[in-house]
């Protein structure tokens, strides 16, 4: 259900912010963003900080690799979005083949081991939550990744899983490959935090 405020701005300041990054940018501002400014104290803030601490945090994982890590939980729901958005993020440090290759089998792609092993964990968080066992945590330790790496990527699978939801249940408008180019540049001069 698409929310008229989503596209206006909930009080007359957001919507002059609205206006205005969409005029200084050239494009319309993402929903993404958008979404930030409504109700700011109630969802925009919040998400926003846990968004940013979890993507732009301190982590043993590079941002490009947590945009991936986005980009696939956003494939494994269906979220044609945020496919597009974190895949530009992800294409901006690595290169798009390499996304592409990701995004088409993960499993085959020029990707770092300890990252497919992550991947195949939290396709199996995102996809079948109830069957995930403590012997999957360990075969993705046992692949070298860190324990606190593993609940880094929970935590991204976490944030996109609700991201995704809200993504398609408001109806993002769907930017061109250029506008996601652009927007991924904004995303990575200033992160998440609204």
């Amino acid at each position: 259900m698409r929310l008229s405020e989503i596209d206006r701005g909930d009080g007359l300041a957001n919507r002059l912010l609205i206006g205005f990054i969409s005029m200084v940018s050239g494009m319309r501002l993402p929903d993404a963003a958008r979404v930030a400014f409504y109700h700011k104290d109630f969802f925009g803030r919040p998400m926003g900080a846990w968004t940013h601490a979890t993507m732009r945090g301190p982590s043993s994982w590079s941002v490009a690799e947590r945009e991936l890590m986005a980009m696939m939980v956003a494939k494994w729901n269906a979220c044609a979005f945020c496919v597009g958005a974190h895949g530009a993020v992800a294409a901006k440090e690595m290169t798009r083949p390499t996304v592409a290759a990701a995004l088409a089998d993960y499993r085959a792609a020029a990707i770092s081991e300890r990252l497919k092993a992550t991947l195949g964990f939290l396709e199996k968080l995102v996809l079948r939550p109830r069957e995930v066992t403590p012997e999957d945590a360990r075969a993705v330790l046992g692949a070298g990744v860190g324990a606190e790496a593993l609940t880094d990527a929970i935590a991204v699978a976490s944030v996109f899983s609700i991201v995704t939801r809200y993504a398609d249940a408001l109806a993002f408008a769907m930017p061109t490959e250029a506008e996601f180019d652009r927007a991924a540049a904004m995303l990575l001069k200033r992160g998440y935090a609204s």
